[in-house]
């Protein structure tokens, strides 16, 4: 998996792309909890389910549905009783679906594991990318600040956090450009 870091930075710079309004600030905090929750399934590992389940790490939770699923419940319970307006409240559930999906995305490149179940639960098979740069972050605190910790920030530091900084800077100078 990627470290939480950078998963919750791909979404800030989803974010970066969006209008200037205070209903994106609780999407940007829906978004970075619905980036992180896929590993809410490590949990697995204590309660003894195996890695290569449905339910096991990088399984349903870490599928297209699941994130689909979850950007649905918290629009009906956050954002649908503010917004009357359905092309509103489409946008905040596409930006929340693809802070889900960008989970599984970053994990599908990183170096380790087990792979993605991208399609649960049509097809359990586990896919990664052709191309996988990004060091897998180690399960646990502990182990994180190690120097296995400091590959995987280095890894993340060249092909996400640079990249997603760039592409943000870029978008931010476009902006005052075409003002």
């Amino acid at each position: 998996m990627a470290s939480v870091f950078s998963h919750v930075y791909i979404v800030y710079g989803i974010h970066s792309f969006l209008a200037n309004h205070p209903y994106w600030k609780w999407c940007l905090f829906f978004a970075f909890v619905l980036s992180i929750l896929p590993d809410a399934d490590v949990i697995g590992f204590v309660i003894g389910i195996p890695y290569g389940s449905s339910w096991g790490h990088r399984g349903a939770s870490h599928s297209i549905v699941f994130s689909l699923l979850m950007a649905a419940v918290v629009c009906s319970l956050f954002f649908q009783p503010y917004f009357k307006r359905k092309r509103r409240l489409a946008a905040i559930f596409i930006v929340l679906s693809l802070a889900g999906i960008s989970h599984g995305l970053l994990d599908a490149v990183t170096n380790g594991g087990l792979g993605v179940a991208f399609f649960w639960p049509f097809d359990t098979t586990r896919y990664f990318f052709p191309v996988r740069p990004i060091e897998v972050s180690p399960i646990g605190v502990g182990v994180f600040f190690s120097d296995w910790g400091v590959r995987v920030l280095l890894s993340e530091l060249i092909f996400i956090i640079l990249p997603t900084t760039v592409i943000m800077v870029g978008w931010k100078i476009y902006k005052k450009i075409t003002k």
